[in-house]
C-alpha cells in the first residue's frame, strides 16, 4: 500500500500523519505533500519535530513537497486533513479513478462526517493533532489489514 499524507504546506499535519502512519505499517510506503507550495525542501515545523519525538518519533528525515499530478497515479490512497485541500487535489485528477483515491482522514475514525484536522500552525494545539492522527492511523490500519 502506497498512502500521500496531504495538509496545505507540508510542514505541520501532514509530516505528522506521515511519521505516525509509517511508523505502524512499516511495509507501507508513505509519504507526505503540500498543496501549496510555501516550503518545498524545508524540516517539519519544529512544533511538529517536538510533538513526534514525544512520543518516539523522529520526522527529521521528511522534507516539505509540493503535490503533484503524477501522484495520484502514483498513490493508492491519498488523505487529506482538510476540505480546502481535499478540493485542491480533486483539481489534480484527471480521471475518476484518481478521484477515488481522495479522502479526508478523519473520515476513516469518523465515517460520512467530513471532520477537519485543525492546523495547528496558529493556534499552536500540536498535541491535540498529534492524537487525532494517532486516532485515524489505527481507523486506516482497522480498515486495510483486514
Amino acid at each position: 500500500m502506497k498512502v500521500l499524507m496531504v495538509c496545505l504546506g507540508n510542514i505541520c499535519r501532514s509530516p505528522l500523519a506521515h511519521g505516525i502512519l509509517a511508523e505502524k505499517m512499516k511495509s507501507w510506503e508513505v509519504d507526505s505533500a503540500g498543496t501549496a507550495n510555501y516550503h518545498i525542501g524545508k524540516l517539519p515545523d519544529p512544533r511538529s519535530i517536538k510533538v513526534a519525538k514525544d512520543h518516539g518519533l523522529d520526522i527529521t528525515y521528511q522534507r516539505a513537497r509540493q503535490i503533484e499530478k503524477k501522484d495520484l497515479s502514483y498513490y493508492d490512497l491519498i488523505l487529506t486533513m482538510d476540505a480546502e485541500n481535499y478540493n485542491n487535489v480533486l483539481k489534480l485528477a484527471d480521471h475518476p479513478s484518481k478521484k477515488e483515491k481522495v479522502q479526508l482522514i478523519l473520515n476513516f475514525l469518523y465515517p460520512g462526517e467530513n471532520r477537519v484536522v485543525p492546523d495547528p500552525y496558529y493556534n499552536g494545539r500540536f498535541e491535540e493533532v498529534y492524537m487525532l492522527l494517532d486516532k485515524a492511523t489505527d481507523a486506516i490500519l482497522n480498515q486495510y489489514s483486514t
